[in-house]
């Protein structure tokens, strides 16, 4: 038998509501982690003194007791790791395994024990059910009856909301009632917060982002309350599952998170996380409500009767003592700009994403904080609004997903590093060698390994500098020239024509890009329809034999998503089933390049040129048919300064427009008029003769 016993989908049962995680057995302790909160329970091997195998309702069930007066259980074992369990507790915990049955009559007559934090009812000394004293909120008493009022889980469909117990009258003790005595017993261990006392010390209206407010915080013993204008709320310290501690981008405030389970309520809404803001520059001197024995005694010199300090410390130090949690800051991630954040939206709603040493949070509206290990993949994708950012999503291995879009592109090569070496699945990594999957022997190669998107991101994000930079630079002369254009054509009736067409000739003078050359299309080959069809590369053939199988495996499955299942299926071959296909592939070639050979050999493929020419042809001849035209255009009116008699030119039109450049506009009068009146002149020379 080994050093330790792990067991996996172990339920442990959260206030009405069944968690699965991790159960392990070592020599040292007993340690179950839950998969939902990654919350770690650990019993000392030393401190266990009762180990029982019951028949539940998840099949077998072990209940561990400590000398402490805790009660652990645990459900979803099989029958047959009853005896291996029981040696192993034999061996290392010198604790022996028993067995124990339940009672199934489903009588409501019995006798009911306290027995440290569980209430057992109990019939025929075997145990009917339990209650966990832990898991009650309020006891009301009445006459010969208790009712018990329990915490409310917003995870289950169906809760418990209260039970009540009959008591009959005792006659043999008269001096005590019994339901005061069963009262004052399930007090003495239920979770009923009573603010009694006083506070150990108290903060002033404090600036808290979640639930948005000013809020008096007091500090008690075994609670935290905060007290609002509108709202209370009394948190006890067992819910509080971590603390945050983050520095804000501007380096000049802080964030203090508290990460709670179950969550606060308030109305409909549930507050999973308390966010605290606080100004590095605001001090403050405390002193605790206790005596300094007192608070040596209890806190061992993690607290002072007397502290003074930034606000933000004295209340992360206190809570600390108080929770006995660590405190999570940022570990060595620094982004572009040299913060250990990232600014991004998530959705629709600004905030703050902070890479961790474990995992990943988001501040604050919704807060998100995101474990490693629940973490399926990460994705890198492109932004859908800009060019200028990129989004990065997170898919759980529960199936949800979280996108934090609007990143600056300039976060991009910081955020890959902190996720490659935190050896993450990157959905979109491409298939390079060496990148299947997680596999250890190239972990350390990650780094090497060239980024094509991390490039071509580079790439285009210089372009468009380029671009833009050129873009305002046109934006800022077009602006200038149009505004001189508008007060040039308000006074245009004062100005002479001549400075009118000065500054016409000015305002074309603009600066031109310079054209880049294009470079001349490549022509398209021309398909041979007559001749041999190019072989199939290895990974069609191989899909074409398998699409069947993949089909039958997936029933209902996509054309898209049978191409991306076989890419998958591909990828996942090894070298030596591969090389089956690269040998078809490769013969397949060999036997196309023969075909080919043989068909140019007999006069194939002759057809194409010829279109091709005719093409051409066709347009060498459209040109020389424009140029001809044009030659025959110009030999018609070859002289500008010529004027026939058969055209007339109206006196006012030829005299304004003469200095301009604009041709003058000429009638053409019909040529029987013309004839006319050089008949009429000839007649008056004639008559003129004659006289």
């Amino acid at each position: 038998m080994g050093d330790t016993l792990e067991f996996n989908e172990i339920y442990q049962e959260v206030k009405g509501s069944w968690n699965d995680g991790r159960l392990r057995f070592s020599k040292q302790n007993v340690v179950y982690k839950s998969s939902k909160t990654g919350k770690v329970d650990s019993i000392p091997a030393s401190e266990l003194n009762l180990a029982q195998w019951r028949r539940v309702c998840l099949g077998h069930g072990i209940k561990l007791g400590t000398s402490t007066g805790h009660v652990y259980k645990y459900d979803g074992f099989r029958d047959t790791d009853f005896e291996k369990i029981s040696e192993f507790f034999k061996a290392n915990y010198k604790v022996e395994l028993t067995e124990k049955d339940m009672c199934v009559k489903g009588w409501n007559w019995g006798t009911a024990k306290f027995s440290g934090p569980l209430l057992s009812f109990e019939v025929n000394d075997n145990t009917a059910f339990e209650v966990p004293l832990s898991n009650v909120s309020q006891c009301a008493t009445g006459k010969n009856e208790v009712t018990l009022e329990f915490h409310q889980n917003d995870d289950t469909e169906v809760s418990l909301m209260e039970v009540r117990f009959y008591v009959p009258p005792s006659q043999s003790d008269e001096r005590q009632d019994p339901v005061e005595a069963f009262a004052q017993n399930v007090l003495s261990k239920a979770d009923v917060i009573q603010a009694t006392g006083d506070a150990v010390c108290i903060f002033k209206e404090l600036q808290c982002l979640t639930p948005r407010g000013r809020y008096d915080i007091r500090i008690y013993p075994t609670f935290l309350h905060l007290h609002g204008k509108t709202f209370d709320y009394k948190i006890p310290y067992t819910t509080v599952l971590r603390l945050f501690l983050l520095p804000h981008k501007d380096q000049r405030q802080m964030f203090f998170v508290i990460s709670l389970d179950p969550p606060i309520k308030q109305g409909q809404t549930r507050y999973h996380f308390l966010i605290l803001l606080f100004s590095k520059e605001e001090d403050i001197s405390l002193t605790l409500n206790m005596s300094e024995e007192d608070v040596e005694r209890r806190f061992e010199g993690k607290l002072s009767k007397f502290m003074s300090g930034s606000l933000y410390e004295m209340v992360s130090r206190v809570m600390k003592a108080l929770v006995n949690r660590k405190i999570t800051v940022p570990g060595n991630f620094q982004g572009h700009s040299g913060a250990q954040c990232i600014t991004c939206s998530y959705k629709a709603s600004s905030g703050l994403l902070y890479p961790l040493e474990r995992g990943f949070i988001y501040v604050h509206k919704p807060p998100v904080h995101l474990r490693f290990e629940e973490i399926s993949c990460v994705n890198f994708a492109r932004g859908t609004t800009t060019t200028r950012s990129f989004d990065f999503e997170i898919e759980t291995k529960q199936g949800n997903q979280y996108t934090f879009s609007s990143i600056e592109r300039e976060e991009y090569g910081k955020l890959f590093d902190f996720v490659n070496a935190k050896k993450l699945n990157i959905k979109n990594r491409g298939f390079k060698e060496g990148m299947k999957g997680k596999i250890d022997e190239y972990s350390d190669s990650d780094d090497d390994q060239h980024d094509a998107y991390l490039e071509r991101m580079k790439a285009e994000g210089k372009i468009r500098e380029e671009g833009n930079d050129s873009d305002e630079s046109d934006g800022e002369s077009g602006e200038y020239d149009s505004n001189a254009s508008a007060s040039e054509s308000s006074e245009g009736g004062e100005e002479s024509e001549d400075e009118s067409a000065k500054k016409k000739k000015a305002k074309k003078a603009k600066v031109v890009k310079e054209k880049k050359e294009r470079k001349p299309r490549k022509e398209k080959k021309q398909k041979d329809a007559g001749g041999p069809k190019r072989p199939m590369s290895a990974y069609m053939l191989w899909l074409n034999s398998s699409r069947e199988r993949i089909k039958s495996d997936n029933p209902g499955i996509s054309i898209t998503e049978i191409s991306k299942k076989a890419g998958e299926m591909w990828r996942q071959l090894s070298k030596d089933e591969k090389q089956e296909w690269e040998a078809k592939a490769g013969e397949a070639k060999k036997q196309y390049d023969k075909a080919k050979k043989e068909y140019k050999e007999s006069g194939g493929a002759t057809s194409s040129p010829r279109k091709e020419s005719k093409k051409s042809g066709g347009k060498k001849d459209d040109k020389k048919r424009k140029s001809a035209g044009a030659d025959k255009d110009k030999e018609r009116g070859g002289n500008d300064s010529f004027k026939s008699r058969e055209f007339i030119e109206t006196s006012e039109e030829s005299s304004s427009d003469s200095d301009h450049k604009s041709k003058s506009k000429r009638k053409k009068v019909n040529p029987v008029t013309v004839n006319a009146v050089i008949r009429q002149n000839r007649l008056r020379l004639l008559l003129n003769d004659v006289g």
